[in-house]
């Protein structure tokens, strides 16, 4: 039964992992490449006054950095990209419970099911991982950054480094999403799949609430302390409020939801949409506001420090900042688009029978689009707190100003990209959905 579920969940609903393939392959070429670029530097031969000038550089601490930050960073997205895939599968753990199956059998099922994604994602991303590192030290060497003599080899811990990542986090991502729909009673799971629930889970609104007022307290704590520590230690303060963003998803979007309700009629069924589904689309939340603090810190770190000291940044430290950012973004950027799609995809029942009252294909659009404008306006606002909880202390510790500089340009461009990121994970999937088949055909297959 284990392996029969397993095969009906990938045969059924390949697309539900393809956001866990994608999302586990550059999770692996994150960690592989951060492990190879730090063991390459480390190792390199290099007489005494390069290996002083490598030292004095910083970039070896940052690659060791870079190391911890991708673990970090791949066991939460990979986690939180699964457990939207496993979560899909409720019907299906409510039937093969209903003749028979233990909450042990239905465990192992999802286990096996997240080891053969995880497996074949990492095999192919370590080597894509090996090739963005080489690039890396290559624009390193290019821009003078450190010497010449560098150059890239991969690390000989790359491989089982990854695999124990990417399968860990997504074991532990299914295993979770799996934990309610195994234990609860088959009937009272294929209720709540046909009729998702509201009620908010106290425990994970007080965790959500606990993280993100410590992230907010460290952050003050921190800005009068030495600035490098500081500028190391953001991060994991950012981290920890992104999380805590991503518990209270779920409260954040229904106080959200009736914003929509300005669009008139359509806006309306968008608000209703939206609170049922605040909880699935939760799961898009975590990515994309890591993906805006990530961005919204560097860039306002930078441009604020150029516009108080008057004075240009090297454009070397500026290219080294940039790049790992760079990276990092792009990482979450995606993570954020495929659990969108999941979402909406999982959806095509819905829009079937929206279509079949009477809907027109743009009306429907319509509906998305302000859904989509919610969730950015949503995560645009948690991601813009984030970043000013983290980095305004930091500036006033590094710049002596509580004031962040942003020019207008930077600014719109950031907003037209998270814009267009948001929809290209529910409008672009939505035309999909509804050009593939009929709503007769639709309603005709299980979801």
């Amino acid at each position: 039964m284990n392996a029969g579920l397993t095969r009906h969940a990938l045969r059924k609903q390949p697309w539900t992992f393809a956001g866990p393939f994608v999302t586990q392959c550059l999770a692996a070429g994150l960690v592989s490449g951060a492990l190879g670029a730090s063991s390459s530097m480390s190792d390199a031969r290099l007489d005494s006054a390069a290996r002083q000038a490598l030292t004095e550089s910083s970039i070896p601490e940052m690659a060791v950095l870079f190391v911890v930050v991708s673990v970090y960073l791949t066991a939460l997205v990979v986690g939180l990209t699964m457990t939207s895939s496993i979560a899909r599968q409720s019907r299906d753990i409510a039937l093969v419970r209903a003749v028979g199956a233990t909450p042990g059998r239905v465990r192992r099922a999802v286990a096996a099911q997240a080891a053969m994604v995880a497996v074949p994602a990492t095999m192919l991303g370590v080597p894509l991982g090996a090739l963005l590192a080489r690039a890396w030290l290559t624009g390193l060497t290019g821009h003078g950054v450190i010497p010449p003599g560098v150059t890239f080899h991969p690390s000989a811990a790359a491989l089982p480094a990854a695999l124990g990542i990417t399968v860990g986090a997504s074991l532990l991502g299914a295993l979770i999403a799996a934990m309610r729909p195994a234990r609860v009673r088959p009937a009272a799971a294929l209720t709540e799949t046909a009729v998702p629930r509201r009620r908010v889970s106290f425990v994970r609104t007080a965790i959500g609430v606990l993280l993100v007022a410590g992230g907010v307290v460290l952050s003050i704590r921190i800005a009068n302390g030495d600035p490098p520590q500081a500028d190391g230690s953001s991060f994991f303060i950012m981290l920890a409020m992104c999380v805590g963003a991503g518990f209270l998803g779920p409260v954040l979007l229904r106080m959200a939801a009736p914003l929509a309700r300005l669009f008139g009629g359509t806006g309306a069924l968008a608000a209703d949409n939206l609170a049922v589904r605040a909880k699935a689309l939760s799961g898009a939340l975590v990515p994309l506001v890591l993906a805006i603090a990530f961005a919204m810190v560097k860039v306002v770190t930078h441009t604020t420090s150029v516009h108080v000291r008057g004075a240009p940044d090297p454009a070397a430290r500026v290219w080294t900042e940039y790049s790992g950012t760079a990276v990092y973004v792009a990482f979450a950027a995606i993570a954020a688009v495929n659990t969108l799609v999941t979402v909406l995809l999982a959806r095509h029942r819905e829009l079937a029978v929206t279509r079949l009252a009477g809907a027109s294909r743009m009306r429907v659009l319509a509906v998305i689009v302000c859904e989509a404008l919610i969730v950015t306006v949503t995560a645009l606002t948690v991601g813009t707190v984030v970043a000013m909880a983290t980095m305004v202390p930091m500036l006033h510790g590094m710049l002596g100003t509580w004031v962040p500089y942003l020019p207008a340009g930077q600014l719109a461009v950031g907003l037209a990209a998270v814009i267009a990121l948001v929809l290209l994970g529910t409008v672009v999937p939505a035309l999909v959905a509804m050009r593939r088949r009929s709503a007769v055909e639709s309603l005709a297959v299980d979801p």
